[in-house]
């Protein structure tokens, strides 16, 4: 299989084309609150999110999917989702607030990226306040705060600044990130995304130093299956000179895995598939976040061609036939597979999922 999957001529590229990244918030968690009659007056008060009514197909499809897999969006707070996520039209604040239970009823999302954690951390009460409004069955991505994850300090504008001293710090990580995910979340942690975001040109002229850097805190991590059996870490990049044999030998010193960045900061599909295949066996993240048309700082040009997500503007068939297939290989060989599409992807995330589920279900046919 593992020949099939990934193919014996696609070789880790040596020296691959430097690009820089970005990333959009998510979802703002409910706030903690350990007042009892104050939680009491916010429950009466909180607006009811309905979701949509979901046809017999798409149940079928559900139901046909390998249980392994797991397929959800980057957020839930769109209003442009009525009829294929919420039944009626909310605003976004309300959606973001209250949405999540509705968004977890649909079946063919399993699971959903807290993508806004990188920009503050949450703490284990929020986590939880999360994962109570999800059913058993669902699973959270989560990415590590960019106080680990981002080697720049930046401004407001997104600009670095001056070098972060806590880059990959191995106390932080445990403490700010694995720790509080772990106690809130419980068995609904699903993928724990070191994203690391694009390194300065002085950085990349020391991989070496970086990859030591990464061993050291994949090493401090603490074991996350005797308490979330189904989690996963991985790491993510936005530059190419990390897919490597030396990232992909770290990774798997550590049974950390590489999370498929689709996204113009990197190389194609075809391209990442050499270091996926340096580690099977083994679950598969991916984040599929930016349609390449757009470049690779198009997040704004995206977000106004495609607003307000209710269709798939750019379908990109050929990536989704590729990712499809890793898919099947994945959960064929017995392995958990977390797959987060954004908007930004091809225009709509819930009807990227139901493309990719017709995809998957082909390949698994």
């Amino acid at each position: 299989m593992q020949d099939s999957l990934f193919g014996d001529d696609l070789p880790l590229p040596a020296t691959p084309r430097p690009a820089p990244a970005g990333a959009e918030p998510s979802a703002a968690p409910p706030e903690a609150d350990d007042a009892a009659p104050t939680r009491r007056r916010a429950k009466a008060s909180m607006p009811k999110v309905e979701a949509a009514a979901v046809d017999d197909g798409l149940r079928d499809k559900a139901a046909r999917l390998p249980s392994l897999l797991r397929l959800g969006s980057s957020s839930w707070h769109f209003p442009g989702w009525a009829g294929l996520v919420w039944n009626g039209d909310y605003e976004g604040s309300v959606l973001s607030r209250h949405g999540l239970a509705a968004y977890a009823q649909h079946p063919l999302l399993r699971t959903v990226s807290l993508d806004r954690n990188f920009y503050r951390a949450l703490t284990a009460s929020q986590f939880a306040a999360y994962a109570a409004q999800v059913p058993e069955d669902f699973r959270f991505v989560i990415k590590a705060p960019s106080t680990v994850a981002d080697a720049l300090v930046r401004a407001e504008d997104g600009r670095g600044q001056r070098p972060n001293p806590a880059f990959l710090n191995p106390q932080l990580a445990v403490q700010d990130f694995v720790e509080p995910a772990l106690q809130g979340l419980g068995t609904k942690l699903g993928a724990l995304v070191f994203q690391l975001s694009p390194l300065p040109g002085t950085m990349l002229a020391h991989m070496p130093e970086v990859l030591a850097r990464l061993d050291a805190m994949l090493a401090a991590l603490p074991p996350l299956r005797p308490t979330a059996p189904d989690a996963v870490v991985a790491v993510e990049v936005r530059n190419p000179e990390f897919l490597t044999p030396e990232f992909a030998r770290v990774l798997k010193a550590h049974g950390a895995t590489y999370c498929l960045g689709l996204h113009p900061k990197l190389p194609t599909i075809e391209d990442q598939l050499p270091l996926l295949r340096a580690l099977w066996p083994g679950p598969l993240v991916c984040r599929w976040n930016l349609n390449r048309l757009h470049g690779a700082y198009g997040y704004e040009e995206a977000k106004g061609l495609y607003e307000p997500f209710n269709r798939l503007v750019d379908p990109d068939p050929h990536s989704r036939g590729l990712l499809a297939r890793v898919i099947a290989g994945t959960t064929g060989g017995g392995h958990a597979a977390y797959v987060t599409i954004n908007n930004k992807a091809e225009g709509s995330a819930p009807l990227s999922v139901q493309a990719l589920v017709d995809a998957v279900l082909c390949e698994t046919a």
